[in-house]
């Protein structure tokens, strides 16, 4: 959908004093483009989340752990000391696993939960089915390694990814977001939000921050895509929170886009993974710095030096379908 808008540039607006830095959530970013959560990275390289988590630092942003991940809380946090680290969250039916993934991440220095909240149910991934996906029998979902919950982990006729889903509770609701604020000093992020309405009502209660997002278009069909929900996110948070989005950035010019738009920063997860899969950390970095560098340019050629926010008035709609 982002072929859909078309930035109007200005000329003759001096951008010499241009910088695509920013600040979000208190911390300084090289550039408004951060590292969505994935799963599984082990599959893409063998150093996974570890040589992500490393890349990002380099890079100067935010790397984003899953739950489902194949290196541990505590690996990622010792192998990127220096990097800005958040640790996405699903709640469980026992809160007790729930309250061991806050005491962790706390203790291993994480800077915001980012609780995802569109996972009522696993959506139905044909791939997935047709591909008969499982976890490779050599890696395990680390963070679920060693503790009571270890279970998930165990080569029967499920696989992992089956027994988390079974863990997760379809009856999650604005009083259970309540509690995990009350249950962590970490800022609380809902990912998943792609209603003015829901956005709202998160900034109400508090949340530090919401990401439009759509879990990569693999949860429910014929959802809007999150360039196009994003602005009535925008509209009703009413500045509250901080709004991100996450999901179909492919170039510098969607990062542009989504500023337009409100957005204050984005977050990617299949180019991440790309850059992993080509070279591992330096081939992360590398994804980073192009899409930094598009980025860049496009501010210099639409005629705008950020600052950080870039108003509406740079892009306008185009109808036509490719």
């Amino acid at each position: 959908m982002f072929f859909r808008l078309r930035i109007r540039p200005r000329m003759l607006r001096n951008v010499s004093g241009r910088n695509t830095g920013c600040r979000v959530m208190g911390c300084e970013l090289s550039a408004p483009i951060g590292v969505s959560p994935t799963a599984m990275q082990k599959m893409a390289h063998p150093d996974g989340e570890v040589a992500n988590a490393r890349a990002v630092g380099k890079f100067g942003s935010i790397f984003t752990l899953s739950t489902l991940s194949t290196s541990s809380i505590e690996e990622v946090a010792a192998a990127a000391p220096d990097t800005i680290k958040w640790f996405q969250l699903y709640v469980y039916k026992q809160r007790d696993i729930t309250r061991d993934f806050l005491t962790r991440v706390e203790k291993a220095g994480f800077k915001a939960i980012v609780l995802t909240i569109d996972t009522a149910a696993f959506g139905k991934r044909y791939a997935d089915v047709r591909n008969q996906f499982k976890l490779p029998p050599s890696l395990k979902l680390a963070n679920f390694e060693g503790n009571y919950s270890t279970a998930v982990n165990q080569s029967n006729s499920k696989s992992a990814l089956a027994n988390i889903s079974e863990l997760l509770d379809d009856s999650l609701n604005w009083d259970d977001v309540k509690w995990l604020m009350r249950s962590t000093r970490l800022p609380i992020v809902l990912k998943g939000v792609l209603t003015g309405e829901d956005a709202a009502m998160g900034a109400e209660l508090g949340v530090s921050g919401i990401i439009v997002s759509n879990h990569g278009a693999r949860q429910l069909d014929t959802v809007p895509a999150t360039i196009e929900a994003l602005r009535e996110v925008v509209r009703a948070v009413k500045g509250r929170c901080e709004v991100y989005l996450d999901g179909g950035v492919t170039y510098g010019t969607d990062v542009f886009k989504a500023l337009a738009l409100g957005a204050r920063m984005v977050f990617v997860g299949r180019p991440a993974i790309w850059g992993l899969t080509a070279g591992g950390e330096g081939g992360v970095k590398h994804v980073l710095d192009i899409l930094a560098d598009e980025f860049n340019t496009t501010l210099a050629l639409a005629g705008k030096s950020f600052d950080p926010l870039i108003p509406v008035s740079f892009y306008f709609w185009y109808t036509t379908k490719r």
